[in-house]
């Protein structure tokens, strides 16, 4: 089983570089020169592009998802008390995507000055 998970992720991440080599060297290619002056660049090339973009912002981590964010803030939630709770909520009120404040109360920035 570890195996073929191992492969299934060898074949991913091969097909992945391949996709994104590839859209990354047409990309380049299509406004690089008309933009810049540029030369276009090489399949191969666009590779080194994208582990280079890789290694300077992006790294190699996993990403969870959020699954971890989440869990860590529901152990979080259940260590406070009831005080700490609300004062979180009214802390938190008005601030948009967080779901603690109501939706009729304007964020900050709708307010009107």
């Amino acid at each position: 089983m570890k195996i073929y998970r191992m492969l299934r992720v060898i074949v991913i991440v091969v097909v992945a570089s391949i996709f994104f080599g590839f859209v990354i060297q047409h990309l380049w290619n299509w406004l690089m020169p008309a933009i810049f002056g540029l030369r276009p660049i090489t399949f191969t090339q666009a590779l080194g592009l994208f582990l280079l973009s890789k290694i300077l912002f992006g790294g190699f981590h996993r990403h969870s998802g959020g699954r971890g964010w989440r869990r860590h803030m529901e152990e979080r939630w259940s260590q406070m008390s009831p005080e700490e709770r609300e004062r979180f909520r009214s802390g938190m009120r008005g601030r948009r995507g967080c779901g603690f404040g109501s939706r009729s109360e304007p964020s900050p920035q709708q307010a009107p000055q």
